[in-house]
């Protein structure tokens, strides 16, 4: 199945399409199943200006705005439903930083699953580098989102075997973001063209378990590329390792 589990729409601050407009690229490129995972701060703020302001109030509306996104994305799935699978998705950040951090009152168990940034930071997240503490405490499937886990593994002292066995057992996926845009600036991150290229990391996660997703993290559907969505699906499929969701 060819799975895109990472896309922004006009929710995400950086998004700049409507939902409708991202899944009809998506169902145009070919796409099987289609994440929709805007920001939990975009969401939950709901407008710039409160996003940017120096209160560290969240106010009211936080729950509410993550209700009403959530329930959009519902209709969405339910339009589009024979065409092609919508999941409820939304990206997390967790740097110690501004309004970024998911605040601890916001519940979003209630969503289909969650891509967890920047646990890499470890003092400057607040993950601490605890991944599996963390995605405990979100109460919904996770997925790590454009982060080099080995190396995450390696700061936490811990055998890269054994922490993806964890990941496995805990059913956290690992991204493989294969973005390739404008909005990125042509960047492509090194971890994934590493572990593509690195048959030792292949086999420890063919041996762990883990399960990795392919994730475009597209903020422009002008710059949608399903077509790498497609290739990168098709090479983990070929290297016997699954899908986050198959």
């Amino acid at each position: 199945m060819i799975q895109d589990l990472h896309s922004h729409t006009y929710y995400s601050f950086c998004g700049a399409d409507t939902p409708e407009e991202v899944v009809e690229a998506a169902i145009n490129g070919g796409i099987e199943l289609l994440g929709i995972t805007d920001h939990h701060y975009g969401i939950g703020d709901g407008r710039t200006d409160v996003y940017l302001s120096t209160s560290q109030e969240i106010g009211n509306d936080y729950e509410r705005t993550l209700r009403r996104y959530f329930d959009h994305i519902s209709l969405i799935k339910e339009k589009y439903e024979g065409k092609i699978k919508i999941l409820r998705g939304i990206e997390i950040g967790t740097l110690k930083q501004g309004r970024v951090p998911l605040p601890e009152s916001a519940d979003i168990s209630f969503f289909d699953y969650c891509l967890i940034e920047h646990v890499d930071h470890m003092e400057k997240s607040i993950t601490g580098g605890d991944l599996f503490a963390f995605a405990e405490r979100l109460g919904c499937p996770a997925g790590v989102a454009h982060t080099d886990l080995f190396k995450v593994a390696k700061n936490v002292g811990e055998e890269p075997l054994r922490y993806f066995t964890k990941m496995a057992e805990r059913g956290i996926f690992w991204e493989m973001n294969v973005n390739l845009d404008t909005i990125h600036g042509g960047h492509q991150h090194p971890y994934m063209l590493e572990f593509f290229d690195n048959e030792e990391q292949q086999e420890i996660i063919r041996r762990s378990g883990v399960r990795l997703s392919v994730g475009f993290d597209g903020h422009r559907v002008y710059d949608y590329k399903p077509e790498r969505i497609a290739a990168y699906c098709k090479k983990i499929s070929e290297m016997g390792i699954k899908l986050a969701y198959e």
